[in-house]
């Protein structure tokens, strides 16, 4: 399989350390939806990372719904999974998981408004709505830490994990005079622990290339 999309995208980059994680190989192409639109294009019409192109060459998008697939690709193989089977502990999972999808998407419409729409077609009060509902969802993410500690291994690390991680550092990256470390202590420990680890390092944040 083949993952379409750069790792300085959240997105991407949560897909690239889960394949790792659930043991699955793939090649990694890191063409920008900005700056390499044709080439996308030509691979994924609709131009959406993270792309992945499964075995037979069908192309699915979106990291939740790629994700889904290599989770039942990996139980196939009766390789781990990264979200556990008692209902109880998913409800849990998913909560923080959904926490750190919604700072990922608030981080982005920041930078995309920032970024892409000229200053004088800012809207104010959009981005001070936008910037509460992130420092929200990063202070429900760090109540769900503290309450309830995620494994920082790569043996026992869960989606949850992946994904807050990756979603800290993306912010952090970016935005870190919006998002303070200092309010967020746990989770800003967590995932500087998540950084050091292998399948971490080997899809680090940036324009680079997934090193195997």
């Amino acid at each position: 399989m083949r993952l379409i999309g750069t790792l300085d995208s959240p997105y991407v980059r949560r897909v690239a350390i889960s394949l790792q994680l659930l043991g699955l190989k793939f090649e990694h192409r890191p063409v920008s939806v900005f700056r390499a639109f044709a080439e996308f294009h030509a691979i994924n019409p609709v131009v959406k990372a993270p792309s992945l192109v499964c075995d037979d060459g069908t192309v699915l998008m979106d990291s939740n719904l790629i994700l889904e697939y290599a989770e039942s690709v990996a139980q196939a193989r009766g390789h781990r999974s990264l979200l556990p089977a008692d209902p109880g502990e998913r409800q849990a999972e998913l909560r923080v998981i959904g926490l750190a999808l919604a700072a990922c998407e608030k981080s982005v419409q920041i930078i995309y408004e920032r970024g892409l729409r000229p200053p004088e077609k800012q809207h104010e009060p959009w981005v001070e709505r936008v910037t509460g509902q992130l420092l929200a969802a990063f202070a429900g993410l760090e109540a769900e830490l503290a309450r309830r500690p995620l494994a920082a291994s790569a043996a026992q690390m869960t989606q949850a994990g992946v994904t807050s991680a990756v979603s800290w550092h993306f912010t952090q990256a970016l935005l870190p005079q919006i998002v303070p470390a200092a309010r967020f202590a746990t989770l800003a420990a967590f995932s500087a622990t998540a950084e050091t680890l292998a399948p971490f390092i080997a899809a680090a944040h940036g324009d680079g290339r997934y090193v195997q």
